[in-house]
């Protein structure tokens, strides 16, 4: 069986993909240079032991479970800080982007500034280190 896509997300394929790379390799432009970024931001901040895994169809952070996630859809591009909580200490940062609570979205042609995806990551990993304990 075959799995579906999302109808707007910017994936070209239909087959799920097994790993980051293979997302990323069914993204159009100018959206995969756009992710490839953002994989690359969140990998600088990120300690050694995390992971990279493909969850609900997106590639996934994870690090004491899962940590953020990203994705390119036919009109933007989003990062997920899975979990609760980790955007509400950077609302004023964020207000130039669309949020909801576990969502912003960026245009496909302009990754988030490397560093305020690198303080929401760092926002995931705290949140993540304290549920671990």
């Amino acid at each position: 069986m075959r799995a579906l896509r999302s109808p707007d997300s910017a994936a070209q394929t239909t087959a799920a993909p097994r790993t980051v790379d293979e997302y990323l390799a069914g993204v159009p432009e100018p959206a995969r240079t756009t992710l490839n970024k953002i994989r690359a931001t969140i990998r600088s901040v990120v300690p050694p032991e995390t992971t990279e895994a493909i969850t609900y169809r997106m590639p996934t952070f994870k690090y004491k479970g899962s940590l953020i996630a990203f994705a390119a859809f036919s009109d933007h591009c989003s990062v997920f800080p899975m979990g609760s909580g980790a955007l509400e200490p950077l609302s004023d940062a964020l207000k130039d982007y669309r949020t909801t609570k576990g969502t912003i979205r960026f245009p496909v042609d302009r990754p988030l500034p490397a560093a305020l995806l690198k303080k929401v990551v760092r926002a995931c990993i705290a949140r993540n280190e304290r549920k671990a304990h």
